[in-house]
């Protein structure tokens, strides 16, 4: 489950992480009280990516403005999902921007740390330039320093950097969290930090251990327009691999090879996410289904890259719901380059083998294969 930006804000503030005064806003009338000087900026509360390109962030001079932004912002759906809450913010003079992340990576089952140097709303450039330190070992600030060194940073902001990621990683394991996201770590003129933009994911099965997070979860609702399930993030971007995977930590990884092989990415759709442990009312299977077919309609995508480790159901399962998709489609599909790791793995591939499906365990290769095929020779599948 994400939280909103202002909730992980609210974290931020408890470890001090520096973050920017802000108003939390449940209606355009409170832009009246506002309590934080202009130029501000209003920001979508919803728990999807993109925000800024879907029109989800305004920057406003004074209080008329702000009031018609917030009325827009309020009515406008991001990936189908309408903000029940707007988030104000003073404006913060930046003169670059970092990506620094700590994921829980399902296939190493080990923290990875992720930074780039090149943070922000491009999410290809981020991408591009990710840099990752896998803790393989007890914790300390080695793999902080080392993380900020990959990343090239010079001078006092080695030192700065590494302590921000220190208290992120901290965050991550006092409150078993899946991701704890800054993006983007605002770097000023004076080389001061800023959190200007944060993203958290719960670990569902360990809400019980902790009741502050459950708290702030019963406050995440949005609306949707059931075109897409609520447990679903697609990331927007510019290529023609889509992923489907579950887990933040293994998202990364996924994004992070199919770049460093040369691919680009389309988007991924993460199975990990907002499953609260009481909603079952969307089985996994369900929700597999629905990323399919939300995949398989973007007319750019030439190949799906499945890379699923069980949890929710076995590579057997697995295998099944893709095999019925295939058969079941009218229409055309992309090429699938499918990675299990898990229980009744033979028996997946051989139900994926009858269909031309071939199962790959590691990743590299998957991720090669998922980059052959997306080059300009390779063409769609079609069920006729």
């Amino acid at each position: 489950m994400d939280l909103l930006e202002y909730q992980a804000k609210e974290l931020f503030r408890q470890i001090c992480i520096p973050v920017l005064p802000s108003q939390k806003i449940d209606h355009p009338r409170e832009i009246k009280s506002l309590e934080i000087p202009y130029p501000v900026v209003l920001k979508s509360q919803v728990p999807t990516g993109g925000r800024g390109r879907a029109g989800g962030i305004k920057f406003v001079e004074n209080t008329i403005d702000a009031i018609a932004a917030a009325q827009t912002i309020f009515r406008l759906p991001i990936m189908g999902e309408y903000p029940e809450v707007l988030l104000a913010e003073a404006r913060y003079n930046v003169q670059q921007e970092l990506y620094l992340a700590v994921a829980l990576d399902y296939s190493l089952r080990r923290p990875v740390l992720l930074g780039s140097p090149k943070g922000g709303i491009d999410l290809d450039l981020v991408m591009k330039h990710l840099q990752q330190v896998v803790v393989d070992e007890e914790f300390s600030s080695f793999y902080a320093r080392r993380l900020a060194m990959k990343m090239g940073l010079q001078g006092n902001l080695i030192q700065s950097v590494s302590a921000i990621i220190e208290k992120m990683f901290n965050l991550f394991l006092e409150k078993d969290l899946d991701l704890v996201e800054i993006n983007p770590l605002g770097v000023s003129p004076s080389g001061e930090l800023m959190a200007l933009d944060g993203k958290i994911t719960v670990n569902n099965a360990a809400l019980a251990r902790h009741p502050d997070l459950l708290v702030l979860a019963e406050k995440v609702h949005f609306h949707t327009n059931g075109n897409k399930a609520k447990s679903n993030s697609f990331w927007g971007l510019d290529g023609n691999i889509a992923v489907i995977c579950n887990g933040s930590g293994l998202a990364m990884a996924t994004l992070d090879l199919l770049y460093q092989t040369g691919g680009k990415p389309f988007g991924c759709i993460n199975l990990g996410e907002n499953r609260l442990a009481e909603d079952r009312s969307c089985s996994f299977s369900s929700l597999l289904q629905k990323s399919l077919e939300i995949s398989c309609q973007q007319n750019r995508i030439k190949v799906l890259l499945i890379n699923i480790i069980d949890g929710f159901a076995s590579c057997e399962e697995i295998a099944e719901i893709i095999v019925n998709y295939t058969q079941n489609d009218a229409g055309g599909y992309p090429h699938f380059v499918v990675r299990l790791v898990g229980n009744n793995l033979e028996a997946a591939k051989e139900r994926l083998a009858a269909v031309g499906i071939t199962v790959l365990e590691q990743l590299d290769e998957a991720v090669a294969k998922a980059v052959s095929l997306a080059k300009p020779t390779g063409k769609r599948h079609s069920s006729n």
